[in-house]
Formats: C-alpha cells, structure tokens, sequence
C-alpha cells in the first residue's frame, strides 16, 4: 500500500469502536462456492514506477459485478475498496465506489479476528459488526467495516468462478505527507495473513498457496495467483524470515550487501519484498555504503548533482537531458543482495535509477531510517522490474528470475 509515491506503507491492522451507520450494513448469509481446486489466476497489470507510482489489476466485485481498479500490496493483507458509505478521504466518485449489501461480517467470523491484534478492544457482542483499521508507516490509513461479496475470477483453464470473500468496506482515507494516494478504488492485499485475498482463495481449495508478479520497466506487467506460471528453471529461491516481529511480510535474509559485485561491509541485512512501495529503502548503512560508492564512481564523469529536481532525494544531470536509464548506466555500478554463500539478488542500475520529467537520473533508493522503518529494508517496485518474483507461502520461500513482463504467459 502506498499513500504517497515515495514512502512505503509498512502494515499494522487493529480493530477500533467507530460504528458504521446500521442502515447501511445487516448481516450476511454465508455461501461456499464450488469449483475445481488448484488453478491458478493470470490477471494483467497496468502503472509504472515512474511517473505513476504504482502497479494495478482490476477485479470484478458484486453481484452484478463491477470493475474496481485495485493497488498491489504484497506487503498488506487486508484488500479494501472505496466505500460508499459515505466515503471520506476517497479519490473515487461515489458511482466508481463499492456500495455495500446486507452483507456484514460479524465479529465472530474467524477472519475478523485475523484483522486485530492483542491490544484491540474485543467486541462487546459476537454479532456486532466488524471494523477494522489499517495505519501505514508513513501515518496514511484506512478506517472501514468488514464486507463479504463474491469475486468474478477466470481460472487459467477458462473455468470461471465467484467466490465470497472478505475484505474492508473503507469509509475513512487518510493520507500524510505533500502527496496524495494513488487515484484507484482501493488495496489489493497480498499478504499471507488469514484475511487476505490469496489465503482466502487457498483455504476455499481455488488454489496453492503461492503468487507471484512480474512487473515491466517498459510499465505494465502481470500477477498470478497459484503455482502454473512459476518458472521450472533458472529461479533462484531464499528461505523466508522465521523472525515473528516479519512473519506477516514477505521477507528474507540475512543479506550481505555487494557494491559492483565487490563485498562491502555491510551485512546481516533483513529484507522485505514489498509491491506496495515504489522504490526501494535501505537501512542507514546499508544507504550510506551504496550512496558513498556511487559518487565516488562518478567523479570526473559527466554527471553532477541535480539539486534542482525535487523527484527524489538524490540526482544527477548530464550536459544534456537523459531520456532512459540506457544513456547513463555506464556511470552506474551493479548492486546485489547475497543471501547465504550463493544466492544473489542482482539491482542493476536500471532497478534503482528514474529518468524524470527533467531528463535526470535520480537514485530510487531510498534512506529507509528517515522514514522510520529502523533496520528493515525493502525491495520495491523499481527493483522488481523484469524479474518474475515468486511467494511460496507453502515451502516458505521467496524466488525470483530474470523474465520479460510485458505480457502475461499464455498458459
């Protein structure tokens, strides 16, 4: 989830006492849907780092359906559409918003305990409605009650399938900071928490318990939910974090960092692999080593500091406007996440360089300490960019491989 271009919405869920209107909301009749199990979904995705900010895929929600444009958030679990309810803080007209029917979830559905945690009030009663809310590191969020509807998908096999599932009824945006969110009707949230879309889909049998994404620098790309599209070759896997304080994120490591390919001092590194943020954080050592190199690599070439361009923390401007990442990678070194004694993550520079508006090349990297995230560091979508990254919730592992994204697989 991102409430601004830059920042990365890092996800704490709890419930809090803020009761809708009632007249909006009544109780929902529960329905299993049947259908074969172990498919797999391939949906297009449409955005781009630069100048967006964002990646989305739409989703036919309701009964009739309706296409909501949603934000990839593999670091969220909770899925959430504007509310109609009515909606505050929304970017959404209230026709493009999800007007909720009789369709409350009840504080005793398991999936509303998933959303809080142990310092959440309890309900007073289990057949109160179930709010939620959602704050972001950068202190954006969303406040909202907890809906079940069913979910128009497309197995890979052309089976088509309308599950119910559950997700949040957001009536209150917030967003923090000089940039507004992005301008779509909600979250896609690809957590592995119980409340999320992909644990949801698993636990009905649609699926395994494994995603993955494939995002394009040329922009666009596509998700897949299920294992059919995972590579059976050339993909390199890292064990997942067994740290508790990450065991709702899709993280790894410890990492140790290498600066054109060269070990540097930096090590132990903890890692996030979050679509929900647009560039990439590292923490201040880490930040600083990549920083310290980079300039040093580029004394006495035609690139000096862009103080001008206010895109990002950090550019630099050549004689003439840059228009891709090609015309200055040269400049640029190679860096790469090593995890264990061989597995290795590679950030070329055109993973951690935006060509803006202006023609300069700014750093996609980002201080992840001024933003609050301490010791974590996160690996965005600029640095996701024509691999295919693979989350095997089952082996507990995150893979990835170097692919083309600008179509999604034919099968």
């Amino acid at each position: 989830m991102r409430c601004s271009s830059i920042l990365l919405l890092f996800l704490l869920t709890f419930v809090v006492d803020f009761q809708v209107c009632r007249s909006d909301f009544s109780p929902i009749q529960e329905r299993t849907p049947a259908g074969p199990s172990l498919g797999s979904i391939v949906l297009p995705v449409s955005g781009n780092v630069y100048p967006l900010g964002y990646y989305t895929v739409s989703l036919s929600v309701g009964q009739p359906p309706k296409l909501y444009d949603l934000d990839l958030d593999t670091g969220s679990d909770l899925t959430w559409l504007q509310c109609d309810a009515p909606c505050t803080g929304c970017t959404k007209p209230r026709d493009q918003q999800y007007k909720p029917k009789n369709n409350l979830v009840h504080c005793k559905d398991p999936l509303c305990t998933a959303i809080r945690t142990p310092s959440a009030h309890p309900c007073t009663t289990a057949l109160q409605q179930c709010d939620y809310e959602i704050e972001y590191a950068d202190g954006g969020s969303s406040i909202g009650v907890l809906v079940k509807d069913s979910f128009t998908i497309r197995l890979a096999n052309n089976t088509r399938l309308s599950p119910q599932l559950a997700f949040g009824c957001g009536y209150n945006q917030h967003s923090s900071g000089p940039a507004s969110p992005p301008p779509t009707s909600g979250i896609l949230g690809l957590g592995n928490g119980k409340a999320g879309i992909v644990s949801q889909l698993v636990s009905l049998g649609v699926m395994r318990h494994v995603l993955g994404h494939c995002l394009s620098t040329k922009g666009g790309g596509f998700l897949f939910l299920g294992a059919g599209p995972v590579p059976s070759s050339n993909i390199k896997w890292a064990p997942m974090s067994p740290h508790t304080s990450l065991e709702k994120h899709y993280s790894s490591g410890p990492a140790e960092l290498l600066i054109d390919r060269k070990p540097s001092s930096v090590k132990g590194l903890q890692v996030i692999f979050d679509s929900g943020s647009s560039y990439s954080y590292f923490n201040s050592r880490a930040y600083k080593a990549v920083l310290d190199q980079l300039r040093a690599g580029l004394k006495g070439k035609p690139l000096k500091d862009a103080t001008e361009d206010k895109s990002l923390p950090v550019c630099w401007r050549g004689a003439k406007p840059s228009k891709a990442v090609d015309d200055v990678k040269q400049y640029f070194k190679p860096l790469v996440l090593r995890f264990g004694k061989d597995v290795q993550y590679e950030i070329l520079p055109a993973a951690y360089l935006v060509i803006t508006k202006h023609g300069n090349a700014c750093l996609g990297i980002l201080n992840g300490a001024e933003v609050g995230l301490g010791d974590i560091n996160i690996i965005g979508d600029i640095s996701m960019q024509d691999k295919i990254v693979v989350y095997d919730n089952e082996k507990k592992r995150i893979g990835w491989a170097p692919a083309s994204c600008d179509r999604p697989p034919k099968s």
